[in-house]
């Protein structure tokens, strides 16, 4: 399967313009054969969370209806982050659809960062629940950006049978250089596919650090974006090469939850 990341500088509260920037990109990526095209976190409104609380939409009043339109006029599976509000509830959500236009999964952020400047637990709605879908036959896990940090997540992930991490992330770039190693880990940590998309430019005054990457699951950089430029990115993803990694090294076998358990239970 082939996969596109669509690194991109996503314009604060400007819905119109990034949606018609994630439309050129959808057709790009079709064009170049990929079956799944990746967006950033909060790709249809940017990152700021004043915005986000005066502009979040419904499921049906916000941008899914287009970008399942999208997905079905090309032919092409699509993963961005938008804002969901529900009731008074707003969430950091990933909007997944097939390549009919089809919903395959949502997956609303289960980590909200609780840092300065952005604080996203003051504005936010965390989520409760893991976000699997297949894609070509491929088995996807959905994270994003700060939850990448958490590798109890991507472990769950990964015993639900995840082939591939997909991560559209808000990174900045003061810290770019942990983005960088950790999703080499998860790969590594997991043997499997690893895909982050991260955007570039500034919002509420935090810079974005983009360095999208797609890593294999022996932590190799199969293609990476640069920190400042917009870009689509492109890798394709191999079944059979997680199944060889997983039969030369046993990390799956080799566990002991019984006593991971154990130990959390008495800490």
């Amino acid at each position: 399967m082939r996969i596109a990341i669509s690194q991109m500088n996503c314009k604060v509260g400007d819905p119109s313009t990034n949606i018609d920037h994630i439309h050129v990109r959808i057709e790009q990526a079709a064009k170049q054969k990929c079956s799944l095209v990746v967006f950033p976190e909060m790709a249809e409104l940017g990152y700021d969370m004043e915005v986000i609380t005066k502009s979040a939409k419904s499921w049906n009043d916000g941008p899914a209806n287009i970008l399942a339109q999208y997905a079905k006029q090309y032919s092409i599976a699509v993963i961005a982050g938008i804002a969901e509000r529900e009731g008074m509830a707003i969430y950091n959500t990933l909007a997944a659809f097939d390549k009919n236009g089809a919903l395959l999964t949502k997956y609303r952020k289960i980590h909200l960062i609780t840092a300065d400047p952005i604080c996203e637990d003051k504005f936010l709605q965390a989520g409760q629940e893991l976000s699997l879908c297949t894609i070509d036959g491929i088995k996807c896990g959905l994270m994003t950006c700060y939850d990448i940090r958490f590798p109890e997540l991507a472990r769950a992930l990964y015993e639900r049978g995840a082939q591939l991490l997909i991560a559209p992330s808000a990174f900045p770039l003061i810290r770019i250089e942990h983005w960088r190693s950790i999703l080499k880990c998860r790969a590594i940590e997991n043997q499997l596919y690893v895909a982050g998309a991260n955007r570039i430019g500034t919002d509420a005054g935090v810079a974005f650090g983009g360095a999208s990457q797609i890593i294999d699951p022996l932590g190799a950089i199969l293609s990476s974006a640069s920190e400042t430029e917009d870009n689509l990115i492109f890798a394709d993803i191999a079944v059979d090469q997680i199944a060889a990694v997983r039969q030369r090294l046993h990390i799956g076998q080799d566990r002991r939850p019984a006593l991971y358990r154990n130990w959390s239970q008495s800490a």
